[in-house]
């Protein structure tokens, strides 16, 4: 048997063995014993219940997914290209992820036995895709989990004023992101969802009100000397800055590739949509507001990450609050890139479910090896801007634009034969835009973000590998 018809035989499964309809309550008034999935295969006693999300703790891990450490990055995007069209980037590319967002819940209701990017991959393009994008899935999971070690050592050396190596601050943070990261289902993982959102978005709401109450940033120059915040409604842009914040903006927008694990397991996979409406709303809105705020009020003397905006004290605070919600976002990043090689590894053994040795073992492996390697990526490049640029160019685009443009191809591009309405050669046309924008900023975005790294070791502004300096500014 193939993979492809063991995919399609666990989507469905013969007659005999068929569950009826109304299979989902049954089971949870205890009428069977073992629920069968078209992804994780058998489930109830003795097993691990991977599929026991509602929509609201479902908000919350895609919410979190999303507001992570790009709203950390969003007030740059402002900075480089001016107040009005950083805003529309910001909203613009929100509203053109919703629709890739949305797509994700398309695909996955057409085909039930989709897991992640690995069976996309496989479902549009053969074997050759499946190993391309499980390869890309599991390094963009890894490497955002490694661009939040970067702030999780500038928040302890800023709240100790670097009272140990920055290297040892990171050490912290990798076992605490493999501690987290273990636990085996996002059910469970959501209390820490739910902890990440409410730090994040506290410590920014902080900062974004101590820079408006304060006199001026604290980089800029203080009292008596005059100080220019230099804002500016439209700013001319060299092309590499521009494609920089473009990358920025769409790494704090590239939960997409994630959305799939997080559906599988959802108790009631049609309320998808409610919990991405939620969360994209608030993640938007989150998002402009901030960013909006924070460019007018320090205008050049912006620090990135921004938390450090609004001078010594309220930068301990901010970082104080904020440490929860940036081991959180490791954590549930680390969670996503594990669990696609666990799934992709068990899917045919009783042992993907079974609380048994080989379970665990080779669950807690993987977990490891993957914050191992987030961890060497961060000392490696232990600076915060461009890494977030880079990864937003490298693996953003490819998985939150030019997947799903191919993905909604791939179900209705054969409807053209059919008397297509005007709506669909709208959406066509949508989805064809997807794949161009994204594969143009997926070839410059990778080369100014290679740029920015280049031009950051030369100039001498950043620490070098494995540094033990102080990366707090």
């Amino acid at each position: 048997m193939t993979f492809k018809d063991d995919l399609e035989a666990r989507a469905s499964p013969p007659s005999s063995t068929a569950t009826p309809p109304n299979e989902k309550s049954q089971y949870s008034a205890g009428v069977y014993d073992t629920e069968v999935d078209a992804v994780f295969g058998a489930q109830g006693e003795g097993h691990v219940n991977y599929t026991s999300m509602g929509w609201i703790k479902t908000a919350v891990i895609l919410t979190k997914t999303q507001i992570a450490l790009g709203i950390l990055a969003m007030p740059t995007a402002l900075q480089a290209l001016g107040g009005v069209p950083g805003t529309l980037l910001i909203v613009g590319l929100g509203l053109l992820t919703t629709w890739s967002d949305y797509v994700v819940g398309l695909f996955k209701r057409n085909h039930p036995e989709v897991y992640s990017m690995s069976d996309v991959g496989f479902i549009l393009f053969g074997k050759a895709g499946r190993e391309f994008f499980t390869a890309a899935y599991a390094l963009f999971m890894i490497a955002i989990t490694g661009a939040a070690f970067v702030p999780i050592s500038i928040a302890f050396n800023t709240i100790t004023t670097h009272a140990t190596c920055t290297v040892v601050w990171a050490v912290i943070g990798a076992v605490g992101c493999f501690a987290g990261a273990s636990i085996q289902t996002l059910n469970k993982v959501s209390i820490i969802g739910w902890i990440g959102v409410g730090a994040i978005l506290t410590s920014v709401l902080i900062v974004t009100i101590g820079v408006g109450v304060q006199d001026r940033p604290a980089a800029a120059p203080q009292p008596p000397l005059p100080w220019e915040k230099d804002i500016h409604a439209f700013k001319s842009a060299g092309f590499w800055d521009a494609i920089n914040s473009i990358s920025t903006v769409i790494f704090g927008l590239c939960g997409t590739p994630a959305f799939f694990s997080i559906m599988s397991e959802m108790k009631d996979q049609r309320m998808y949509n409610r919990s991405l409406a939620l969360c994209q709303t608030l993640v938007i809105s989150t998002y402009t507001v901030i960013g909006v705020v924070v460019y007018y009020y320090c205008g050049q003397y912006l620090a990135a990450p921004a938390l450090g905006s609004a001078g010594p004290l309220l930068k301990k605070v901010c970082y104080g609050i904020a440490l929860p919600g940036l081991f959180a976002s490791a954590i549930l990043y680390c969670h996503c890139g594990a669990k696609l090689i666990f799934v992709r590894l068990m899917r045919d053994s009783v042992h993907l479910t079974a609380h048994s040795f080989t379970h665990w073992a080779v669950w807690l492996g993987i977990v490891g090896v993957c914050t191992l390697l987030a961890f060497i990526l961060a000392m490696a490049i232990p600076f915060f801007g461009p890494l977030v640029s880079l990864i937003g160019a490298l693996f953003g685009t490819i998985m939150c634009m030019q997947s799903t443009g191919w993905m909604w191809l791939h179900d209705n591009w054969a409807k053209r034969k059919d008397s297509p309405t005007l709506s669909f050669w709208l959406l066509a046309a949508l989805n064809w835009f997807l794949i161009v924008f994204g594969s143009f900023i997926w070839v410059s975005g990778i080369a100014a973000g290679a740029i920015s790294i280049r031009d950051a070791y030369r100039s001498g502004t950043v620490s070098k590998p494995f540094s033990c300096a102080d990366n707090s500014g």
